[in-house]
């Protein structure tokens, strides 16, 4: 009995989830994506159910219609250039597995991005964040680490949650990093980081203390919750930077990646080689870290404005 198309999703996610090994987000949203694909395709006009088609006889005019569903709900472009990459990977994964002969979706034009500047956060933002906590609670030494590895490394969030004890050099501040592709990453971080991890980990003990039943992959996790003492999770990371923000009472749109930005932004901003930036990000592509140029460009144009003898500020 041919399968269908609703057990080739399962089975290309299993493939992705046991021989990819691809992290629990990325999953979800191929999951999230394909899932939507298959109600738009047993979903009629008038909104009663109808069968799935045959998989063969799915092409790229279908998969054009899919996408013009979407902006007719106002998709962003960005979310429909991603949902077609995840037709093209399943519709591959078909053609390999002889499913079909050809891949539909290579040949429908993924619609361009647009083009959004990181947010990042001035210096003075940074310096106030970094004195809300209060570090004679153990919430407040524990997030103060968090905060100030995040701005100080600039790692992302999914990284962070994932560190371990043997992870982190505080004497040679360097830390360990298994990043996107499980590609291994040395980033260093600075001296007030260093203090705060230094601070934190002599109040760990207390938050291990809490574990129930500890599970092995939470036992030598590097940030541990507050209440149970497990493996924090990046949902909690962000909510602990919402908090702080929000204690700010300004108008930030601050969240963990916003201090991965403002990291690559103030080393840009301080002469730092983009190259020796993309590195330390561990972006595979040197055109993902050159957005950054983009948001550099204004404090060039400031210190132009300020310096340069012809400079119009300079002559009013």
């Amino acid at each position: 009995m041919t399968e269908t198309l609703s057990e080739w999703i399962d089975k290309f996610l299993e493939y992705l989830r046991t021989e990819r090994n691809v992290s629990p987000h990325t999953l979800r949203g191929y999951e999230s994506d394909l899932r939507q694909f298959y109600l738009y395709l047993t979903t009629a006009p008038d909104g009663n159910k109808r069968p799935a088609p045959e998989i063969v006889d799915i092409d790229n005019l279908t998969i054009r219609e899919f996408l013009g569903a979407l902006y007719e709900k106002h998709n962003k472009k960005s979310s429909a250039a991603r949902k077609l990459a995840t037709l093209r990977s399943f519709m591959k994964y078909l053609a390999a597995h002889e499913v079909i002969k050809t891949n539909p979706a290579r040949a429908v034009t993924s619609p361009k991005k647009e083009q959004h500047l990181p947010d990042y956060m001035t210096l003075d933002a940074v310096e106030e964040l970094m004195e809300m906590p209060d570090l004679n609670t153990l919430a407040g030494a524990r997030d103060l680490a968090i905060l100030e590895l995040l701005y100080g490394s600039g790692l992302r969030v999914s990284e962070l949650v994932g560190l371990d004890l043997e992870n982190i050099s505080i004497n040679d501040r360097l830390v360990r990093v298994l990043g996107k592709g499980q590609k291994e990453r040395i980033v260093p971080f600075g001296h007030k980081a260093a203090a705060a991890l230094e601070n934190y980990l002599m109040i760990r003990p207390e938050l291990a203390a809490k574990m129930r039943s500890p599970q092995p992959d939470d036992k030598n996790a590097l940030f541990l919750n507050l209440n149970f003492g497990g493996r924090l999770t990046a949902r909690s990371v962000g909510n602990i930077v919402d908090r702080y923000v929000t204690l700010l009472a300004k108008k930030l749109k601050a969240h963990p990646h916003t201090l991965r930005h403002t990291f690559a932004t103030h080393m840009l901003d301080a002469g730092a080689d983009l190259r020796a930036i993309q590195e330390l990000l561990g972006h595979e592509s040197l055109s993902t870290t050159q957005r950054y140029t983009h948001v550099s460009a204004d404090q060039l144009l400031r210190v132009y404005q300020n310096c340069h003898p012809r400079a119009e500020s300079r002559r009013n």
